[in-house]
């Protein structure tokens, strides 16, 4: 992590294991080597000079599959402030057509130019942390700029402003996970995002990648697994703290999507972990 808040500059000297993860709207910029990251059943692949967009707050799986001691995979990650991103499509002369159907929530997009320059100069303004305040807001509504001039701007647009086709489904997904420890009905979701409830599964699928059912059970054992790792809980307490009734259930599911039972996988990540520290220090 860096010292402005929300961005990460991630070096890989090996191609990693698959990682899950829960991304926040964010690019990650890929500056050497190449990443993939799978959402629910769609995989996107990004290398040297692209990066990844993810406009929806969405579980993923990301894997480093290029990179060296000689070249290094090299990935800068910020979040994307979207009441920015607003701001800026408001004063466009233009502003970008969101109309039609929902469409995915993440796009791998080309980063050269305009776009590369303001990677850079946000990489330099680490080395001034008394400007960040005053230049990284300005830093952060030039690439909002071109994002939604760009070649991909109705996709940004829908995933990202609030006129967007996207937006009620996007507030049924904010629901959902609020409120992913509880027993959540898709009539409740459906609801929210005026819809039916088949369309309204449709169109959440079409956005995520996965049904509210499986983003519900992802979100729930990615912070099961948390709790076990940062807190030392136990699998039991971890199992009802994040809304299941069966740890039996809860058990074989978190090893389908870690594949390893959850005591021996949270131990696994916590000696990795104190192994990371050790080497760093």
């Amino acid at each position: 992590m860096t010292a402005i808040d929300g961005m990460a500059i991630m070096r890989s000297d090996h191609p990693k294991p698959p990682a899950h993860m829960i991304f926040k709207p964010s690019m990650c910029v890929v500056a050497q080597g190449a990443k993939w990251a799978t959402f629910g059943g769609t995989q996107l692949e990004y290398r040297a000079g692209q990066a990844l967009v993810i406009g929806v707050e969405t579980p993923s799986v990301g894997r480093v599959i290029e990179a060296t001691p000689g070249e290094p995979c090299l990935v800068l990650a910020f979040e994307l402030d979207v009441a920015i991103m607003r701001s800026v499509a408001e004063g466009l002369k233009e502003p970008p057509r969101s109309n039609g159907e929902p469409g995915r929530g993440v796009l791998v997009t080309d980063f050269q130019g305009p776009l590369a320059d303001c990677a850079l100069r946000l990489v330099r303004l680490l080395d001034t942390p008394q400007a960040i305040s005053a230049l990284y807001p300005v830093i952060m509504r030039e690439i909002c700029y071109w994002l939604l001039t760009g070649p991909h701007s109705g996709d940004i647009a829908r995933m990202t402003l609030a006129n967007s086709p996207s937006r009620p489904v996007m507030d049924a997904l904010h629901d959902l996970r609020d409120r992913f420890r509880e027993t959540v009905r898709i009539e409740e979701l459906a609801a929210i995002a005026r819809l039916s409830p088949s369309a309204f599964h449709r169109k959440f699928k079409a956005l995520t990648s996965m049904t509210p059912l499986q983003y519900q059970k992802q979100l729930r054992l990615l912070e099961a697994r948390r709790l076990m790792v940062s807190t030392a809980v136990n699998v039991e307490t971890a199992c009802f703290q994040v809304g299941y009734e069966s740890p039996s259930q809860f058990s074989r599911e978190y090893a389908r999507m870690f594949g390893a039972p959850p005591k021996r996988n949270a131990i696994a990540m916590q000696n990795a972990l104190i192994e990371e520290r050790a080497s760093a220090a």
